[in-house]
């Protein structure tokens, strides 16, 4: 393969440790009926190089830096056809991937790794399964449950559609260049729910306000639905939105169109 040296771009690192990278493709699953395996910001080919010995995946892989596209073309002839050179978030992966099922794998740049994950609840219905490495505290806020500190709007729309699992952590020094914080491999596996028991876009609305003023309790935070302080006699709306599970979130989502004037 050409020599060119691993450059940082758009906040990624550059894993530079095979072990490492082998045990991240080894994660992925393929649900049922899934082939199409999409890999995010590939850059020189890390994780690539693995896929590729899996003849079963029909891989697929997008990066937004030319330099690093014109090193897959020569380097992965087997990915001819197959090089997305664009920005993933603003694709549309029914188009690309003509609606099939989707698994997404890759070391995902940190400073838009929560924008790839909203990127995927909006593709829920296809993307099945997401592997990825990611900043370690990011990681950790989508795998956590209610009452922690870290739990957030973020592992409440994941959990509500995913099973999400932290599977280990990558040092600093794998990397070039080595990062000034931890990294985690994180899975996605999409679960039986396909569609929530409330409307969904006030769902995210309402996780998003929960959120948005999280030290202070429900009853404050459903104000600007224009509900009124008899609306809120519920002892959920004591609670602040760190407390409440997904299912928490369903019930308060109907109660909320139930009751809201706007």
């Amino acid at each position: 393969m050409d020599h060119v040296s691993p450059k940082k771009h758009l906040g990624q690192h550059f894993l530079a440790e095979p072990e490492i990278a082998r045990r991240i493709v080894e994660a992925l699953r393929l649900p049922d009926g899934v082939r199409e395996v999409l890999e995010i910001g590939p850059g020189m080919g890390v994780l690539t190089g693995d896929l590729l010995q899996h003849p079963e995946y029909q891989t697929t892989v997008i990066e937004i830096d030319r330099e690093s596209v014109a090193y897959l073309e020569r380097n992965f002839p087997a990915l001819h056809g197959r090089i997305i050179s664009a920005d993933f978030l603003k694709q549309d992966l029914g188009q690309l991937f003509n609606n099939q099922p989707l698994s997404i794998i890759g070391n995902f740049p940190y400073n838009i790794s929560t924008q790839i994950f909203f990127k995927v609840l909006d593709h829920r219905q296809q993307v099945r399964e997401v592997v990825g490495m990611l900043q370690k505290e990011v990681a950790e806020r989508m795998a956590e449950g209610p009452g922690s500190k870290v739990y957030g709007i973020l592992s409440v729309l994941l959990q509500a559609f995913y099973t999400v699992e932290l599977l280990f952590l990558v040092p600093p020094h794998v990397f070039i260049p080595p990062p000034k914080v931890q990294s985690a491999v994180l899975r996605l596996r999409r679960n039986d729910t396909e569609k929530l028991d409330c409307d969904e876009k006030l769902f995210f609305k309402v996780v998003k306000q929960a959120f948005a003023t999280r030290r202070k309790t429900l009853r404050n935070a459903v104000k600007p639905f224009g509900m009124s302080a008899e609306d809120t006699l519920d002892p959920i709306f004591t609670k602040r939105a760190e407390q409440l599970s997904v299912a928490d979130f369903v019930w308060l989502t109907n109660y909320v169109e139930k009751h809201r004037v706007n």
